[in-house]
């Protein structure tokens, strides 16, 4: 009796360190399946682009994507921006994956001055440069001695020049790149015009709506994002064949990132394009490259 009452407790003790080994395998299994479902969620997150882009028409443009990208699993962060400068120190600086608010001679400038390792991830619009004026209907009206604002920006200074050049106002030095044109590089200005580019891109628009100068030289995006209507409100508008071309830019290390392919992809579709065409009537001219 007694051999049997030990033989029936040891099999009590058994079963009952079997039944709780079982149940610390099931707690690893549910541990590990739960570390891999969680594992499965971060990996679906990662498809996140985070980009930023000039207020009023490059963010009004990624948000039509935003939803077509959802839904193929990739979320769309944009950050709005009203400088010039900080998309770049934020795309440097890993804050951003991409930006989209530069052409590409600006971008082409940035990298030359500031060491950037940046690429052309795709060319999205263009935005024609316009004239623009309180005073006079027509460039023909301008007297001598008229003053022209631009702005500041070096790296925008040889399209301004451009631009007059092409309005037949001044004449560039014979053989100068056209992108990299300086005051210097005036040979011809028969109506002894003083271009005055001490001026800050952002404050272009209060110059011209406040009657500054005789004519003011105008950023598209900063002319739209006021209520301006290039086609209508300028003067002389840049044609266009300009090589101005609005582009997503990223780190070199992610020029093959599938998403950044997909997202350029989306804003070259004709969804896009034709909102581009109905949101701002040519003001904004898309282009798929």
């Amino acid at each position: 009796m007694k051999k049997f009452l030990s033989f029936l407790l040891l099999s009590v003790v058994v079963l009952a360190l079997a039944a709780c080994g079982t149940a610390k395998e099931e707690e690893t299994t549910n541990s590990t399946n739960g570390a891999a479902d969680e594992g499965a969620t971060e990996t679906a997150k990662s498809d996140k682009i985070v980009i930023g882009a000039s207020n009023g028409l490059h963010d009004l443009i990624l948000e039509q994507a935003k939803p077509i990208l959802a839904e193929e699993g990739i979320e769309l962060d944009i950050q709005p921006y009203q400088d010039y400068i900080m998309p770049n120190q934020d795309l440097e600086s890993g804050d951003l994956d991409a930006n989209y608010f530069q052409h590409i001679p600006y971008l082409e400038t940035e990298i030359a001055e500031k060491g950037y390792d940046f690429v052309n991830a795709g060319g999205i619009h263009i935005e024609p440069m316009g004239i623009y004026s309180t005073k006079y209907d027509s460039l023909d009206e301008l007297p001598e001695g008229a003053t022209v604002i631009i702005s500041n920006n070096p790296a925008e200074e040889g399209r301004f020049l451009s631009l007059l050049e092409a309005q037949g106002l001044i004449k560039l030095k014979e053989g100068v790149d056209k992108a990299a044109a300086t005051l210097d590089d005036i040979v011809e200005n028969p109506k002894k015009l003083v271009i005055d580019n001490k001026s800050e891109p952002g404050m272009l628009v209060t110059y011209y709506e406040e009657g500054e100068g005789d004519v003011v030289v105008i950023n598209s995006n900063f002319a739209i994002d006021a209520g301006i209507n290039p086609l209508k409100d300028s003067i002389a508008i840049e044609g266009s064949e300009s090589p101005y071309v609005n582009i997503i830019a990223v780190r070199a290390e992610d020029k093959d990132n599938e998403a950044i392919k997909r997202l350029v992809e989306v804003l070259h579709s004709d969804a896009i394009q034709q909102f581009i065409m109905d949101e701002w009537g040519g003001a904004v001219v898309p282009v798929n490259e």
